[in-house]
């Protein structure tokens, strides 16, 4: 989607927007109920338009901090966790009463990293979400950090809104926060900062513009949504950086107004399946291909072959997710191995019609299918 314009975000039809801690709860933890209601009114506009909504919202563990008069935000899972289980359920009664006098119905969707990387907890979720959206139902999606611990956290709600949108094959994505866009330094400590109105490529200077967390209750900053925008790039997807401190920015968007930073995709969207591999799936170790497979795949769209593979690193499956890397150790493709670590030690670099007096068996020629492999690296060949 290279030249992509404000034009074409007008086009969008599925819209995935991520609401910060920051803009609901403030820095108190405390609920800011008129910025809810705003932001309420907002959505509300973009669907009245015929628009699909899901909203991903932080501020559960704000909320319950504030509920439960803490100081600051907890440090243990446990306690964390607590503080979710007070909030999430006064996020959601004040959400369903803005949405209420729209008559739009609201529903409370709960995700965990395994319901992204197991493969049918993925399509069971991208399933109830669609069928949500059918309905015309606005789902309000937040990680289940009552159950989450620290090995199946997304870790953020920008990473989380980022791969909400790969699953539900969302046009658009959209990070509301407390600036204006995505500046060349932090304003609030430089004057002389420029807004970026539009990001065609994550550069190092652009990641080394990000700062840290804004805020004691939030988990994120600048540089979580850079690593969401790479994630919703690589997928295709246009995402905006934008103020949710001013009513009125997600319509303005909508319209194609020069609201925000506009991050540009690659211009071709991947399936579905290559999107889990590519992003939900966990990798389970990786192989290190000469140049003469690296070519093969960036290319020509070709599957990977035990010949061109010249180590093998981890401890993996068949059916698990690897990561190939050329020899530099640039990652430019993930996929679906056919053969499991110890099989591929034993027939790398070898051809395929020499497997089965390796191994004793040949089920594949490939050890990764090039339906099963998605780039995720172009060097511009």
């Amino acid at each position: 989607m290279l030249g992509c314009e404000r034009a074409q975000v007008k086009e969008a039809r599925r819209i995935v927007v991520k609401v910060g801690t920051k803009i609901i709860c403030g820095s108190s933890g405390q609920l800011d109920l008129r910025r809810m209601e705003s932001l309420v009114q907002d959505l509300s506009a973009i669907w009245k338009e015929g628009l699909e909504v899901i909203l991903v919202s932080s501020g559960a563990i704000g909320a319950g901090v504030g509920r439960l008069g803490l100081s600051s935000k907890p440090r243990t899972i446990p306690e964390k966790q607590a503080a979710a289980a007070v909030g999430q359920g006064i996020l959601m009664q004040h959400y369903e009463t803005f949405f209420t006098p729209h008559r739009i119905v609201a529903a409370q969707v709960l995700l965990t990293r395994e319901d992204i990387t197991n493969r049918e907890r993925y399509l069971n979720a991208r399933h109830t979400l669609q069928s949500l959206l059918d309905f015309r139902v606005v789902p309000i999606v937040n990680e289940n950090d009552t159950v989450a611990v620290e090995e199946i956290r997304f870790g953020d709600n920008d990473n989380l809104a980022a791969l909400v949108a790969c699953l539900v094959d969302a046009d658009l994505l959209i990070l509301l926060t407390d600036l204006d866009g995505y500046y060349t330094s932090d304003p609030n400590k430089n004057k002389d900062a420029k807004l970026i109105p539009e990001i065609y490529e994550i550069t190092p200077e652009i990641e080394a513009a990000a700062g840290g967390r804004g805020s004691a209750l939030a988990t994120g900053g600048m540089e979580t949504k850079i690593m969401a925008a790479k994630v919703s790039m690589q997928a295709g997807i246009p995402m905006v950086i934008a103020s949710g401190m001013k009513k009125g920015t997600l319509p303005a968007v909508i319209k194609g107004k020069q609201i925000g930073t506009l991050f540009v995709p690659r211009e071709d969207r991947m399936q579905a399946r290559k999107l889990w591999i590519a992003f939900g799936s966990p990798l389970q170790g990786r192989v290190v291909v000469d140049q003469g497979a690296a070519n093969a795949l960036l290319k020509k769209g070709k599957s990977l072959l035990p010949t061109g593979i010249v180590r093998v690193e981890g401890s993996f499956t068949s059916g698990n997710a690897i990561s190939i890397v050329d020899t530099t150790g640039q990652e430019i493709a993930r996929g679906i191995s056919n053969y499991t670590a110890q099989a591929l030690q034993l027939i790398k670099g070898h051809n395929s019609g020499q497997i089965k007096e390796i191994l004793g068996y040949h089920d594949y020629d490939e050890v990764v299918h090039r339906d099963n492999l998605t780039i995720v690296f172009n060097n511009g060949t």
